[in-house]
């Protein structure tokens, strides 16, 4: 690199002006060095694995789900019934066409227990003892041993089993139920249908023979109770009334009052006439003491009535009086109570007779001509799908793995 040569100034007068010495530029920076090109890309171990695992895992479960609902799958035929849970109520005002009867649905807890029953192992020992539900559902279990039943199976066997080849939707709104039953010939699976929906109809018919059998043995209860409640009454009066001889007390007092107020009225009048002859006849007249005599008879009759009125049998008629109201009482209530318990017994027979549990089908079970069952492309394709979904999350897991070396 040169150095700058100091600029002279010429002096004046001087000769020529010598020339500026002119600067070297710095030389430009090397290019860096070209890398290679890639060579051509190579598999690995961990890409043939990789590859394998696809296949093992995902091409070869599909295949096989494939060729065997192609070929060793057996057809499932379909029946269905449809119902709903109702009941009649006869209506209580005769309306000007004849009374009809009103249909209304059932309650929700009612459709619940039907849709219970319909996947209940007491169902599947009902049907299995009358169909040998075993024997229908093991008819294809040689040839396809995967949808197929075993018939050695267990009772609890055969109930999940059931579950597998059943149904049951219920829709909540309307309360309506619907039976798919599903076997390897169409005429079972109708005959399945149709003894299963028989069941529940028995079933429900069952439960509300029960609730009104509760409902009558309750009222029978309560009006045998009232029943002894008012011979008991009954008797303690009859014994009351054996033990002071007065039938009524009440009236008695009544009967008494009145004697003690006639010989009253005697008594004024006998007065008046003595009154009258003492002003009108002289002194020793026997008229004057037949008077008197007469007036003494009528006090000492009224004097007897209220002794008699004051103590009857040997009590007092106050007591006889509380003792008779308090079993008139008790009498009047268990009356009133045996006639409610008898209105209570006539409505719940009533009720009985006017209300009752029925399932309505609206849609009869008949015989399948296809079969839909099993759907072989959509479980192909639900094996596939679910196969790659494994060997994604493996893969994924062992990379995530690897990249953490």
């Amino acid at each position: 690199m040169t150095q700058p040569v100091p600029e002279q100034r010429p002096k004046a007068g001087s000769g020529p002006v010598p020339l500026t010495p002119v600067r070297t530029p710095a030389p430009a920076p090397a290019p860096p060095p070209v890398a290679r090109p890639a060579g051509r890309a190579r598999r690995r171990a961990r890409h043939w694995g990789l590859i394998g695992s696809f296949v093992a895992l995902v091409l070869l479960p599909t295949l096989i789900a494939g060729g065997y609902l192609g070929l060793r799958a057996a057809d499932q035929y379909a029946t269905t019934v449809g119902f709903a849970v109702r009941t009649e109520r006869a209506s209580a005002v005769i309306d000007l066409f004849g009374g009809l009867s009103q249909l209304s649905g059932a309650s929700s807890t009612d459709a619940a227990m039907v849709y219970q029953y319909l996947q209940s192992p007491d169902l599947v020992a009902e049907l299995d003892h009358r169909l040998d539900l075993r024997a229908m559902f093991a008819r294809m279990q040689a040839r396809d041993p995967v949808f197929g039943f075993d018939p050695a199976g267990s009772a609890e066997d055969l109930w999940r089993y059931w579950n597998r080849m059943v149904t049951v939707t219920q829709d909540q709104g309307a309360g309506i139920l619907t039976l798919e039953v599903r076997a390897f010939a169409p005429a079972d699976a109708q005959q399945i249908a149709q003894v299963a929906f028989e069941a529940a109809s028995r079933m429900i018919n069952a439960l509300s023979d029960l609730a009104q059998d509760d409902a009558m043995r309750t009222t029978r209860h309560e009006l045998a109770l009232a029943e002894d409640r008012l011979r008991a009454a009954r008797a303690a009066l009859q014994a009351f009334r054996d033990r002071t001889r007065v039938p009524d007390p009440g009236a008695d007092v009544a009967g008494q009052m009145g004697i003690v107020t006639a010989l009253q009225d005697q008594q004024a009048a006998a007065m008046i006439a003595l009154d009258m002859l003492q002003g009108t006849t002289r002194a020793g007249d026997p008229r004057m003491a037949e008077a008197e005599r007469k007036l003494e008879a009528i006090r000492a009759r009224i004097a007897e009535a209220r002794q008699q009125f004051g103590n009857a049998a040997g009590v007092s008629y106050a007591s006889l009086l509380g003792e008779f109201g308090r079993l008139s009482v008790d009498q009047e209530f268990a009356e009133k109570a045996y006639l409610s318990a008898l209105a209570a017994r006539d409505a719940a027979a009533a009720a009985a007779r006017q209300k009752s549990l029925y399932l309505a089908a609206y849609q009869q079970p008949i015989r399948a001509e296809t079969a839909d069952y099993p759907r072989r492309p959509l479980l192909t394709a639900l094996v596939a799908m679910f196969a790659f979904l494994i060997w994604s999350v493996g893969a994924l897991v062992y990379y995530s793995l690897r990249d953490r070396r």
